[in-house]
């Protein structure tokens, strides 16, 4: 990749070192001006005139889309964030009383709540699957899991909120596929940074934003979900999109994902992730990961070397996503410290982990992406406290 050429079209770089992606990733031109272009159009011939001009351009989205993920355009729904779109697949799932929901430790909480609220409502049980010794979720622990029946869900993240790790997805699909169990991949972290193909990982559906390492706009996602078993999926709420009105007695719901979808979305936002993954697709997913694995394995070791700092990241296989505690200093500190000196970097805190039982503390979070810098990864190491 030419890193160069890359950088001019990301105007955020020339004014600060954004390690936030994980957060929300800076966008390249093309989705600015894709975004800015269709809306100065609604406000120029209007939103109904403005979509129909640019009919093309929203439908490409789903093109755009599935050829990222390796799926078909017809199994890709346009969801307004990937909350959303993991809220309209779990809550599609027909749970009944002694259903059990596998999953893991490195769960985000909000994904939690949901099981918890299913539990509440259905019945369901929810257990979580230990870890290996290096945090990564347990294929083995899944596998007895599995085979002990019952099982009619297995959700998890492909890559947490809170720690560098990240979950064999791919071995996962496999073992519910030998025992005939839903797979529901949390991906948000995930797309734009990582080679996702959904195909080779095996799930049934999959979720995703647009704001993170997709680099799109905020306010945009999607949602994946397999040809096969699209019929068996109710969403929790339709609307004319989802569904055909057949009398005052019938209605029929579309044959394709996009039963998920309502008729309002945020078109300007359709466009542009679909042009952000037409830009990621450019690049070449392969070259993206190798280029984000590289800068955070670099980070990590720079960081290990300083006095006090612990790196926190599990995993035997890691992502871009790089946390640490500094002694003494405060997270939200150091975030405002390293904000004054044009870096960019979030806080991660315990509440948002979910079950994972080392109660992890609250840390720093440090997400690279592919434009990212070596020179940028040092001003955040000159950013940091002193022991």
């Amino acid at each position: 990749m030419d890193i160069g050429r890359i950088r001019t079209d990301t105007p955020g770089c020339a004014r600060v070192a954004h390690l936030n992606n994980a957060g929300a990733a800076l966008p390249p031109y093309p989705v600015i001006e894709a975004v800015n272009g269709h809306f100065a159009l609604e406000s120029t011939i209007g939103g109904y005139e403005a979509a129909e001009q640019n009919a093309e351009a929203v439908q490409h989205f789903y093109d755009a889309v599935a050829g990222l993920i390796g799926a078909g355009a017809d199994e890709v729904a346009y969801v307004e964030n990937a909350t959303r779109a993991w809220d309209m697949a779990f809550y599609s799932i027909p749970f009944a009383d002694g259903d059990r929901i596998l999953t893991t430790t490195s769960e985000y909480s909000s994904n939690a709540i949901a099981y918890r609220q299913m539990a509440e409502a259905k019945g369901a049980k929810v257990d979580v699957v230990p870890d290996e010794a290096d945090g990564t979720l347990s294929l083995e622990a899944l596998e007895a899991e599995l085979a002990k029946g019952d099982v009619r869900l297995v959700s998890l993240n492909h890559i947490p909120t809170q720690n560098g790790l990240i979950n064999p997805a791919a071995e996962v699909g496999r073992l519910c596929r030998e025992h005939g169990v839903l797979y529901l991949l949390d991906a948000c972290q995930s797309v734009g940074q990582l080679a996702v193909d959904v195909e080779e990982i095996g799930c049934d559906m999959l979720s995703a934003t647009g704001r993170k390492y997709l680099r799109g706009p905020r306010g945009t996602g999607f949602l994946f979900v397999r040809r096969d078993i699209l019929r068996t999926l109710v969403p929790p709420f339709l609307d004319l999109r989802a569904a055909d009105w057949k009398s005052p007695d019938g209605i029929e719901m579309r044959d394709d994902a996009r039963r998920f979808e309502t008729w309002e979305r945020y078109v300007a936002g359709q466009i542009g992730l679909g042009v952000a993954a037409d830009y990621a697709t450019g690049l070449g997913m392969a070259n993206i990961e190798a280029r984000v694995t590289d800068l955070a394995a670099k980070l990590r070791a720079a960081l290990a070397e300083r006095p006090g700092v612990t790196v926190l990241d599990k995993g035997a296989r890691q992502s871009g996503i790089v946390t640490f505690t500094v002694d003494g200093h405060e997270p939200d500190a150091i975030k405002k410290a390293a904000r004054a000196h044009d870096v960019n970097i979030n806080v991660t805190y315990p509440a948002s982990h979910g079950y994972d039982p080392d109660a992890r503390p609250t840390a720093v979070r440090a997400s690279v992406h592919y434009y990212n810098t070596e020179e940028e990864l040092e001003r955040l190491l000159a950013a940091l406290p002193q022991k």
